[in-house]
């Protein structure tokens, strides 16, 4: 029997994973924990205000079909003790600290917008800790339109009030029927699980975050050039949050990256095009 068979025997998804807490420097970590015991691990790092249930069922399933997947809550956020940090540097060096808690000397990293401000921070900080890194929906310090996120954000979060939708509908995807048809598909994905859900993100986490995104957005480019491992890009070609332009920038500073840009998508054209997604990202950590 494979890894794979005995995963899906399992019945393991990661809409009923288990709910689980590591204790990191005297906090509790919250992370969900999937797929094949062997080979090396893969972490998730989540967007603004995400917790463990905005992690794509799909994606996560697709890649724990192959590989050990980890998601992960950061600090002050869901079930995760402490305070939110303000910065992506103390995020940074929470998930080196949690992964060394964890007991891995190496792992994957697949950081979502930003997630994927936190993983490039990550892999020039603990250089030898990760293996391969994926970029999705993301971009460089310094990076253009990325301390506006919440000049963007906010006309979009209170029209999904008005409207009574998730604003993710609004920010991760574009207004053609197609985005739409997505964004649909998406959220219904992000509520199958019904049961021990993540608890939501509070308004002082999600409003510390902010600040560590729009300081992200003002810090000193990093020298993306050592970063000297596999690195693949993905994103929409309309992303309004972390505008594309970045992806494309990254691509160009850091070696050998591989760059896919999905068309007619925004920032979540990785969830637009999940299938894909999953098997370009399984041939990238297999290469």
């Amino acid at each position: 029997m494979t890894h794979s068979d005995k995963h899906v025997r399992s019945g393991t998804t990661y809409a009923n994973a288990a709910n689980l807490l590591i204790d990191v420097g005297g906090t509790a970590f919250a992370y969900r924990d999937l797929g094949p015991r062997s080979g090396v691990p893969l972490i998730l790092l989540n967007h603004w205000g995400a917790v463990l249930d905005n992690f794509d069922p799909r994606i996560v399933d697709g890649l724990a079909g192959r590989h050990r997947v980890i998601a992960t809550d950061y600090r002050g956020i869901g079930a995760s003790g402490g305070t939110a940090p303000v910065t992506i540097d103390e995020m940074a060096r929470d998930a080196i600290a949690l992964i060394h808690a964890l007991g891995f000397e190496t792992v994957d990293l697949l950081g979502f917008s930003l997630g994927g401000f936190v993983a490039q921070d990550m892999v020039l900080k603990a250089p030898g800790l990760v293996r391969k890194l994926l970029l999705t929906g993301t971009g460089p310090a310094g990076g253009q339109g990325i301390d506006k996120v919440g000049a963007v954000s906010w006309p979009l979060i209170i029209k999904g009030l008005l409207t009574r939708r998730d604003p993710k509908y609004y920010l991760f995807f574009t207004s053609t029927a197609n985005g739409r048809q997505a964004a649909k598909a998406f959220l219904d994905r992000l509520k199958e699980r019904k049961r021990n859900r993540d608890k939501d993100p509070t308004p002082v986490a999600f409003l510390r975050q902010l600040k560590a995104i729009k300081a992200w957005g003002r810090q000193a480019p990093q020298d993306l050039g050592n970063i000297r491992i596999p690195v693949l890009i993905a994103n929409g070609d309309n992303d309004i949050m972390v505008p594309t332009v970045n992806s494309t920038d990254m691509a160009r500073r850091i070696p050998d990256a591989q760059l896919v840009i999905y068309e007619d998508a925004g920032h979540g054209g990785i969830f637009q095009n999940q299938a894909d997604f999953v098997s370009k990202a399984l041939s990238f950590l297999n290469e």
